[in-house]
């Protein structure tokens, strides 16, 4: 990121409320999935929910335990790389940190808007998915997961920016 942001954001993260919400339907579609929500699983999900925005795994690990404790690093890495498998989460490679999927299921394509200044992250479909899978199958090849990362400057920060 750049420099701090000075000015106000109006989003914040998500109330208790939509991430019970979420945590039930990960967990039904699971379910219906023949998969297991195990307890790590589901915290590291409920981490990444609450957070509302990308958190570094060293992050999840250090907030991990509910009595202060921090996770082993392997039991946080194996929820992360599940969830990613399952589309309940994203790792965004330029910024090293995971979000929660807010879009689809494991076979859509990602794309994400990160402001270089203040972190803020949207997930958006990916604009040219179908034209990317179709090239992919002419040329023999099976996509397994698309994630495209777009920076800039989220609306506030270019208001601001602007004013200034």
């Amino acid at each position: 990121m750049g420099d701090a942001c000075h000015h106000h954001h109006d989003d914040g993260p998500p109330s208790a409320e939509a991430v019970s919400v979420s945590l039930a339907a990960a967990d039904a579609r699971l379910t219906a999935e023949g998969e297991r929500m195990t307890p790590a699983r589901l915290r590291v999900l409920e981490l990444l929910l609450a957070a509302g925005e990308p958190v570094k795994a060293y992050d999840l690990i250090a907030r991990f335990g509910e009595d202060g404790q921090p996770a082993k690093p392997p039991t946080v890495y194996r929820a992360l790389e599940f969830l990613e498998r399952k589309g309940l989460a994203h790792r965004i490679a330029s910024i090293s940190a995971y979000v929660a999927c807010t879009e689809g299921g494991p076979a859509h394509a990602a794309a994400f808007l990160i402001c270089d200044c203040c972190g803020a992250t949207a997930e958006v479909t990916a604009p040219l998915a179908g034209a990317l899978d179709r090239a992919a199958h002419d040329a023999g090849y099976d996509i397994v997961r698309t994630t495209v990362e777009a920076h800039g400057r989220c609306p506030a920060c270019r208001d601001a920016a602007e004013a200034a």
